[in-house]
């Protein structure tokens, strides 16, 4: 994912500007590897799952954020892997288009590093979130070097976020931490509990029947007649 050297703020931006219909398509490239697929998918199937029930927020991978007329003229942002707004309406969008979402920026954004990617994602994607976006929660991970970071916006500035006993950095935003587990970033409620997928919720649910069943059986029970 690259992104042009210098992106100009909204400020200089002349009132007579008339900005594109926000019926955009997402602008990305296709992603680095299948682990990078995976870690992606593997976020925001637990997430909207954990949030199954709430209809108050987006949340995307891979999909491209515009925000600024001169973006889609002469830059070549590209957007986060992953992030996350809050307070808006959940339904599928082809990218996300600021001028067409009140002015609302990503609350969360995750990228996954990659040895293309990870200079840029450091340094000018971080000023850009910090910046431009005010993102208040930024993370980084490497699926393959475990590598892991996070900031959270404090008078304008990322400050890097101290992690727990577990290693885990906590997302001010979602409520939630953030954590490697089996090589990959999950996410884990405020007492430590991993958050589950939909497959990990049913298999859970199976091996509780079974138990339950065992031990009826223990006791002379059918567990049919039950």
């Amino acid at each position: 994912m690259t992104i042009a050297q210098e992106l100009d703020s909204q400020e200089g931006i002349c009132q007579d500007v008339i900005f594109p219909p926000g019926d955009l398509y997402s602008d990305e490239p296709p992603l680095e590897s299948e682990l990078h697929l995976e870690q992606i998918m593997l976020l925001l199937k637990c997430l909207k799952w954990l949030w199954r029930d709430r209809n108050d927020f987006y949340t995307a991978g891979n999909l491209t954020i515009y925000y600024s007329p001169r973006q889609l003229k002469s830059e070549h942002f590209r957007g986060p892997d992953f992030f996350v707004v809050l307070g808006t309406e959940r339904k599928t969008r082809k990218s996300w288009v600021v001028w067409e979402e009140d002015g609302k920026y990503p609350n969360v954004i995750l990228e996954i590093l990659s040895d293309s990617t990870a200079n840029t994602d450091k340094d000018l994607k971080k000023k850009i979130y910090q910046d431009t976006f005010r993102t208040p929660d930024y993370f980084w991970f490497d699926p393959y070097t475990q590598e892991f970071a996070g900031f959270h916006l404090v008078d304008g500035e990322y400050q890097p976020l101290q992690p727990s006993e577990e290693g885990y950095l906590w997302s001010h935003q979602l409520g939630l931490y953030l954590g490697v587990y089996q090589g990959l970033l999950r996410f884990f409620t405020r007492d430590g509990q991993l958050v589950p997928t939909p497959e990990e919720t049913a298999e859970q649910a199976e091996q509780k029947a079974e138990r339950l069943a065992a031990k009826l059986r223990e006791l002379n029970i059918d567990p049919d007649t039950i």
